[in-house]
């Protein structure tokens, strides 16, 4: 795992701490620029709830507009289907519940990825 210092990797470990504030588990953040075009990062979740999902994908739109002044580009699926992706450009958020999780199984897709540790202290971000 590597530490991160730039906004964009700033910008993933907020939504990460956004995420955890509302409870949610197995929080993954993949710095994959290296080994996909679609983004820098992916942060990948999980929830055990419809209303869980529901809250992380809110607490995360929030945090990221409260701090960065942005909203997610696109926002696809709906927590009733198990599965939430905010689309912030260089990030990319994947809330799952944990059978959806385990279907798409995003981190073995991406296993070349590199996975980012999250630190003890939150993280100012930079817009």
């Amino acid at each position: 795992m590597l530490p991160v210092s730039d906004s964009v990797a700033d910008l993933a470990l907020l939504i990460a701490r956004a995420a955890e504030d509302r409870k949610a588990t197995d929080i993954r953040v993949l710095q994959v620029e290296e080994v996909c075009y679609l983004a820098d990062y992916f942060v990948i979740v999980s929830g055990f709830s419809v209303a869980q999902l529901r809250a992380i994908a809110k607490a995360v739109e929030e945090q990221v507009l409260l701090a960065c002044g942005r909203r997610p580009a696109r926002r696809e699926g709906a927590a009733e289907t198990g599965w939430v992706l905010l689309d912030y450009g260089d990030v990319i958020v994947h809330i799952f519940l944990p059978k959806q999780r385990e279907f798409y199984n995003l981190e073995m897709f991406w296993n070349r990825a590199t996975q980012v540790s999250l630190p003890e202290a939150p993280v100012p971000v930079t817009p």
